[in-house]
């Protein structure tokens, strides 16, 4: 009888789904993948993605809905709309959240990434800046913008850009910067070359940056624009957006010189961006 029961005990050992594995000792395996969801769903998406390769209950728990809702803007369905001008329905949320992380496109010049948190580039030749006078500026072709092309300014006394942007932010604190450049880029034999011979007229009188949003926030800040040949994000101001019954927020922009005792000139500007503040310390000159 002692024989026949240490035989029972080997073949328990032996006989395992997992090849060598004790049959008495549970694995990750034998976690439900309802359990394996809760696990997954405190993990930031690079390792939900990783651990999807350790076996069917984790790779079934990262496709779960419930896992990237929470990864997913609250808003994600309004900034979907705005995007896409409708709703997908027929799509899983990791689907949906890979759609957001890429940079998208709600118009020919507005460009969109917003994942977990939400940046927006708006194009100086988009319809949502207004430039005071465009015989005075040039549309330069360059491949150190995303939209492939900046506003080039030649001369001009009055000098004053603005805009207006409405989108669906999520609640958080937001900042908004001029993407600027002292000189005219172009190429020479192949390599980067900035003509800086143009620009006159920023060192005398500062730069004044503005924005108002729709719920009376307002911030102005003002600077010289004095170095040469590089792409640098100027700080028009920061925004709040709060929990509210707006599915959208107007934010209103501007930048201006408009000291005309003297002309200025020789100015690129690419885009207006928006970043989360807390992201805006990593914003780096070109």
């Amino acid at each position: 009888m002692g024989v026949a029961h240490s035989d029972l005990h080997n073949d328990l050992s032996s006989s395992s789904c997992f090849g060598d594995w004790n049959i008495l000792k549970p694995g990750l395996g034998d976690l439900p993948e309802a359990c394996v969801a809760i696990i997954v769903e405190n993990l930031d998406p690079v390792e939900i993605c990783r651990f999807s390769k350790l076996n069917r209950a984790f790779r079934g728990a990262s496709w779960a809905d419930c896992v990237w809702e929470s990864k997913l803007p609250q808003n994600y369905r309004d900034v979907l709309e705005k995007i896409l001008g409708g709703f997908p329905e027929n799509l899983q949320k990791r689907h949906l959240y890979a759609f957001l992380s890429r940079i998208n496109s709600f118009d020919d010049a507005t460009k969109v990434r917003s994942s977990h948190t939400l940046s927006l580039s708006v194009s100086s030749f988009s319809r949502f800046i207004c430039i005071d006078d465009r015989r005075y500026w040039s549309h330069i072709p360059t491949d150190e913008s995303r939209f492939s092309s900046v506003a080039y300014l030649q001369q001009i006394w009055w000098f004053e850009v603005d805009g207006e942007i409405d989108f669906p932010f999520p609640v958080g604190t937001y900042s908004i910067f001029f993407r600027l450049q002292l000189g005219r880029s172009g190429k020479w034999f192949g390599r980067r070359v900035c003509n800086t011979e143009q620009v006159h007229g920023w060192d005398i009188k500062p730069v004044r940056f503005q924005l108002w949003t729709e719920d009376g926030q307002y911030s102005s800040s003002q600077c010289m624009l004095t170095e040469r040949g590089n792409w640098i994000h100027y700080h028009a101001g920061d925004f709040v957006v709060r929990e509210s019954n707006r599915s959208s927020t107007k934010i209103k922009f501007s930048m201006t010189q408009i000291d005309c005792t003297h002309t200025k000139g020789g100015l690129s500007l690419d885009s207006v961006v928006v970043y989360p503040s807390s992201c805006k310390d990593q914003l780096k000159r070109f």
